[in-house]
């Protein structure tokens, strides 16, 4: 009886896992619906990925913004990803309603999507400071290293969009 509780707690285990890594794969959006980023194949895809208590967490929505302008009607997507956690007792905590209060007052014109714990996309994309852009060509593959930290003297959208325009 006690192998049969144990086979059964290590199936409970592997589909709890599995569904966790599932889960982790998809970003969501901020009415909470999943996102797939695979569901951009085919396109150019510029992730800003930030956070809403970030110092210059505006400048990078500007940039988003200039980006997203710049790239229009072209093969290319841009996306805000925040990082913010969404568990209460968390120090970095935003909810919904925090992030989009952040959206109407950087006037960020791009749609945002919510890495809950930011664990997600900053081990995906190996990105070791926010803000950070980066991005991912036609077939999903991250093109080159994450255009990191932003110096508000340094237009940082000259070397993103160079990029772009050579995977377009």
């Amino acid at each position: 009886m006690k192998s049969l509780k144990g086979f059964f707690a290590i199936i409970a285990l592997a589909f709890a896992l599995t569904a966790s890594a599932s889960a982790q794969s998809n970003l969501t959006s901020l009415g909470g619906g999943n996102f797939d980023m695979q569901s951009q194949k085919g396109k150019v895809v510029i992730l800003a990925v930030g956070a809403t208590w970030l110092p210059l967490s505006n400048k990078q929505a500007e940039y988003a913004n200039m980006l997203a302008k710049r790239h229009t009607g072209k093969n290319v997507v841009v996306y805000f990803v925040a990082t913010d956690s969404s568990l209460p007792k968390s120090k970095n905590f935003a909810s919904d309603d925090d992030i989009k209060k952040f959206v109407g007052t950087s006037k960020l014109t791009v749609p945002v999507l919510r890495d809950s714990d930011g664990a997600y996309t900053l081990k995906k994309y190996s990105i070791d400071q926010l803000p950070s852009f980066i991005v991912l060509d036609k077939q999903g593959n991250q093109a080159g290293d994450a255009f990191g930290g932003i110096d508000p003297k340094f237009d940082i959208t000259i070397p993103i969009s160079k990029t772009v325009d050579g995977l377009l």
